[in-house]
């Protein structure tokens, strides 16, 4: 056992040693610390009911700190380290609510109440970086907790009451707090139930991980997480990349923009909508914003599940992947990277460095679309991706990717085939739509039928010449789901 995890609660310093890597931060909320205001739901971070958050030094947020609203159901302990967390319990002080609780008690916002501490949470770090409490903002901020009592309407008026400014001496407070926690040795633990590692920088991750080709990689454990606390199983060796700061950034490369393994999802927005609007209509349906703050691009690609939501969109827009295996790195296209399904061009020590995605040409149509029984927060039952080049009314290059369609993300390469030279009209699209049966030959399961996937394709595709030629018909970014 090295150093302890050292981090704030409540704004006190606490230190934790002898404790397994895969401990969650809720389980020692509610079990260790005597923190029960933090409920278990799900316990998958699904529901939003263990909301807290967590603060981190950033220099470029105001204070020079951040506030992240979180699952801690699927927060591993070993991950608090050098942080700040936050629960319920910290917010009134003196015997006065906290703005936020006094808006929810005011507004009724709360019946049964086994939710309402995520909620009050998940307001609060929405107050603190100061963003719009308008109703599509806290839609969007809320979108990962739920309620089966009230209903939304008395908790977005709670929102929209609460007042939207950040308390910045507490704030520059914390940051000085941060500053101050002896972490400068990096993290790592050997327990008789397993080993964590966070080393501070690339060389050190890559070295940790070709030295240790059976460990897992761990960002947000958004997926990691679930493996723990629904199908139980033992993580004897974990690296974490969230330490490694030249992993945490999006670097602009003049024809493209590369986006490191450890940038979150919340973060990647931002840069890749502006390459291409329809990236934040999609991510921002990938989770709840505590998932989102969490978990990063990278992982969602890394652990190639063949319905991720990001490698579709990535895969069109002609994304390549970097790799690295001690001091050596490679590159290749995004879609060769998924071999079939659970297997990954990834070497034994490998990890993905950083995904590049190139700024898009002059001319083309991007589209994508989630199909889900839920607005928010679901899994995809069809995701799909259209990257359509068109000059002088013909199609000059097509490149078009789903999930959820095949064992892995993959192009629809018969159909591209069938567009390109072509004109980018309506019968040209409907013909080509029929090659995605040579393409895919998708399964039954329980998100979706095989026939439904199949033709819900083909009418995306003219969905996307539609919207293009008809560009004041909603798209998916100006879709609000529809109640009930």
């Amino acid at each position: 056992m090295g150093r302890p995890i050292r981090f704030l609660l409540n704004g006190k310093v606490r230190e934790l040693a002898d404790v397994a890597p895969t401990a969650t931060v809720l389980n020692w909320l509610r079990y260790d610390a005597r923190k029960t205001g933090t409920k278990e739901g799900c316990a998958e971070g699904d529901c939003g009911a263990c909301t807290v958050v967590l603060g981190e030094l950033a220099e470029a947020s105001a204070g020079g700190v951040r506030l992240r609203a979180l699952n801690a159901c699927i927060l591993f302990l070993p991950m608090l380290d050098g942080r700040a967390l936050y629960t319920v319990e910290h917010l009134a002080q003196g015997g006065e609510l906290h703005p936020v609780q006094r808006a929810m008690v005011e507004l009724h916002g709360s019946q049964c109440g086994f939710c309402t501490p995520g909620f009050v949470m998940s307001l609060w770090a929405h107050q603190q970086s100061g963003a719009p409490t308008d109703t599509a903002s806290l839609k969007d901020a809320l979108a990962g907790n739920l309620c089966r009592c009230t209903g939304y309407g008395p908790i977005l008026a709670a929102g929209q009451a609460m007042g939207a400014q950040p308390d910045a001496a507490a704030l520059a407070a914390l940051a000085e707090a941060l500053r101050a926690l002896d972490v400068a040795e990096p993290l790592e633990i050997d327990h008789p139930k397993g080993r964590f590692s966070a080393p501070r920088t690339l060389a050190a991750f890559a070295a940790a991980a070709a030295a240790r080709p059976q460990a897992r990689i761990i960002a947000g454990a958004t997926d990691i997480g679930l493996w723990v606390t629904k199908q139980h199983r033992a993580l004897p060796d974990l690296i974490s990349v969230g330490e490694v700061a030249e992993l945490a950034r999006v670097e602009d490369l003049a024809d493209a923009i590369r986006i490191g393994a450890a940038v979150r999802y919340a973060d990647a927005i931002g840069p890749l909508s502006d390459l291409h609007p329809a990236f934040g209509a999609l991510l921002r349906r990938l989770g709840g914003q505590q998932v989102r703050n969490a978990g990063t691009l990278v992982g969602n690609i890394a652990n190639g599940s063949p319905i991720g939501d990001s490698p579709p969109a990535l895969i069109a827009a002609g994304a390549t992947l970097v790799l690295r295996l001690g001091e050596a790195t490679r590159q290749m296209p995004l879609e060769d990277y998924f071999l079939a399904y659970g297997r990954q061009d990834r070497r034994p020590g490998e990890v993905v460095e950083a995904v590049i995605v190139p700024k898009p040409p002059a001319g083309q149509v991007f589209r994508l679309f989630k199909l889900s029984k839920r607005f928010d927060q679901d899994i995809s039952a069809v995701c799909a991706a259209f990257a359509i080049t068109v000059t002088e009314g013909r199609v000059a290059g097509a490149r078009i990717a789903f999930g959820g369609m095949a064992a892995t993300p993959r192009r629809a390469r018969a159909t591209e085939a069938a567009l390109v030279d072509a004109p980018w009209t309506e019968d040209v699209v409907r013909a080509a739509a029929e090659r995605l049966a040579m393409d895919f030959q998708p399964i039954d399961d329980l998100r979706a039928s095989a026939g439904y996937r199949l033709q819900a394709a083909k009418n995306l595709l003219l969905k996307t010449l539609l919207e293009d030629q008809a560009p004041a018909a909603p798209g998916l970014a100006d879709l609000e789901p529809v109640d009930g």
